[in-house]
């Protein structure tokens, strides 16, 4: 789990800051990967497509490295000091409500260890799934849950419901101990004060991707 001096820390920072720290790493990590020990921040900034001025305020804000003349940070320092800023050096414990298609997909997914999060189990009332495994992940019934998450001492969980149960699941996590919640349920939902709520609508931002790509299309007609 995290520690309480990182939370402390990520008080000192924005959230636009915050937001920006996993697409820094990410890109620092496949630049380690291969074998670059070096990295500018005009490099960085045009791969995050940001100025460099905010790259190296972003940095200088969790991280003690302040680069080399002609050479730039240190990746492997740049990358050692976010992942312990944003907690990645300790796997947080997550778990899922939801598996159905899209909570399946979650747990199969590689890319939550790399960023510090390990999907532990799933839990359902479709006894068709209860009781199975998916990459690796049981699939428990919902009726456990909540002894569950209290003796694992989990804080993180993601919601892959549809709209109608999301409320009573975030209820349930909340009176469960959890105080993180990722919620993938298209529906604006209520969390008590000491509960992060994080909501991501894939129709809403597919939506909008169609509708930018539209512009697209209509400014390049009105080009010809």
């Amino acid at each position: 789990m995290k520690t309480g001096a990182n939370f402390v820390e990520r008080k000192d920072v924005s959230k636009a800051t915050l937001e920006r720290l996993p697409l820094y790493l990410r890109f620092l990590q496949e630049e380690s990967g291969r074998g670059v020990e070096y990295v500018s921040s005009s490099v960085i900034a045009d791969a995050i497509m940001v100025s460099s001025v905010l790259v190296r305020k972003d940095l200088e804000s969790v991280s003690s490295e302040s680069g080399r003349p002609r050479l730039g940070f240190r990746i492997a320092r740049l990358i050692a000091d976010i992942e312990k800023f944003l907690g990645y050096d300790n796997l947080s414990d997550v778990v899922l409500v939801g598996a159905g298609g899209l909570g399946k997909a979650f747990l199969g997914y590689e890319g939550f260890r790399s960023n510090g999060l390990n999907v532990v189990a799933a839990f359902d009332k479709d006894e068709k799934v209860v009781g199975k495994e998916v990459a690796g992940k049981p699939v428990l019934h919902l009726d456990d849950f909540d002894e569950f998450v209290r003796t694992r001492k989990i804080r993180i969980g993601i919601i892959a419901v549809p709209k109608r149960a999301a409320q009573e699941i975030l209820d349930k996590m909340v009176g469960a101990g959890i105080k993180a919640i990722w919620n993938f349920a298209p529906a604006p939902l209520y969390a008590p004060r000491g509960v992060i709520v994080k909501t991501e609508d894939l129709a809403a931002s597919l939506a909008i991707l169609a509708g930018k790509l539209y512009r697209l299309d209509m400014d390049e007609k009105e080009q010809l």
